[in-house]
């Protein structure tokens, strides 16, 4: 006993620090294993989330390339042929051509007069035909641009909500489902059925007005094609209040308008997602970047126009015909366009595109 005390008092201090290293690697071996623990259920969260962000990307991007090419081969194919069918038929030419060949063969039957005034309504018809197909060629590619990057932005947003709150993936074969989104989608075709009549109005007054100083006898050439088409559209451009042409293609609408200037304030209740996606439209068409989008894309096309023209300098009068004869090559199917193509590739819509869809305000 007296050997056990004794070893006791001597070696006490060495079996209670002992002990205390012995007890504190187990405290420190279990708060290890707890936080390893925790590392490897955050790590394992972490994991799953990425997953579930990575079918979210892979499935808003098959979406967003499933509208595009529904934009491509059906929607605005449809809207050009509707376009082509309704300027040939609101511009059509074919009865002062027809008077005038019949002038010409039976000189009695028209007076001098008549000639001068057919012929002076053949060319302002024949440019504001032309303008005007430049520049709705030019607004229904781009806007069906801006819609598909709007309905792509609105799909993601359906998408992530979808995952929120159930945890599952949207598997809708219906690639634009939901009425107001088809119904959006369709509404490109507002220029060609209710838009015309006041931009044909518009684009004439603007024709008349750039016109009205050039004479049938002066010499024309690619050059003159080309400022007097560009003076013609930038005329009808600044007509109005800024951005008044936005009018042909989006209708207007009183509750859109009161919602429109201030992109921070609550969408009213009553308002549908087809009025909401609307008014998205007319905010990306109304911008300062799209106003210099539709600048570079008019010059393209009108360059283009210019090289197809021809340098040979003819009187005006002659010249009248080939301008006819471009109109149709403006409105052609777009996988056969040329301009379409053109307006396809230029860098600067690209960009335009690429930052709309990247900084556009989730709903």
């Amino acid at each position: 006993m007296f050997s056990v005390r004794d070893f006791w008092r001597r070696h006490r201090r060495k079996i209670f620090l002992s002990v205390g290293i012995v007890g504190g690697g187990y405290c420190l071996y279990k708060l290890y294993g707890a936080h390893r623990q925790r590392l490897d259920a955050l790590e394992m969260e972490l994991d799953v989330q990425r997953q579930s962000d990575e079918l979210i990307k892979s499935q808003m991007q098959a979406h967003f390339e499933n509208i595009q090419r529904i934009s491509d081969t059906i929607t605005l194919p449809h809207s050009m042929h509707n376009l082509s069918c309704r300027i040939a038929q609101d511009l059509d030419l074919s009865h002062l051509l027809e008077r005038l060949i019949q002038g010409k063969g039976q000189p009695n039957t028209l007076t001098q007069s008549e000639k001068l005034d057919l012929w002076g309504r053949l060319k302002i018809l024949s440019f504001t035909r032309m303008a005007l197909s430049v520049w709705a060629t030019v607004m229904l590619s781009l806007y069906t641009k801006v819609q598909v990057n709007i309905l792509g932005r609105h799909l993601y947003i359906d998408t992530a909500r979808s995952l929120e709150s159930s945890n599952l993936l949207m598997e809708s074969e219906d690639v634009v489902d939901g009425e107001d989104k088809q119904k959006f989608l369709g509404s490109v075709d507002f220029l060609s059925q209710h838009g015309m009549p006041a931009l044909i109005s518009d684009m004439e007054e603007a024709t008349k007005e750039v016109l009205k100083g050039k004479q049938l006898t002066s010499l024309f050439n690619n050059t003159t094609f080309d400022e007097t088409i560009t003076d013609i559209l930038n005329t009808f451009m600044s007509r109005g209040s800024p951005h008044f042409w936005v009018k042909y293609i989006i209708p207007e609408d009183a509750k859109l308008h009161s919602t429109a200037s201030g992109s921070n304030d609550t969408v009213p209740l009553d308002m549908t997602e087809f009025d909401q996606l609307v008014m998205e439209a007319r905010g990306v068409l109304s911008s300062a970047e799209f106003g210099s989008v539709v600048e570079i894309s008019l010059k393209a096309v009108v360059d283009t126009l210019r090289e197809l023209m021809g340098t040979t300098s003819v009187p005006l009068a002659r010249a009248l015909p080939q301008v006819a004869q471009m109109c149709p090559l403006l409105l052609e199917e777009p996988s056969k366009n040329q301009f379409i193509q053109i307006l396809k590739n230029i860098p600067e819509v690209e960009l335009f595109l690429t930052f709309l869809y990247a900084n556009m305000p989730s709903a």
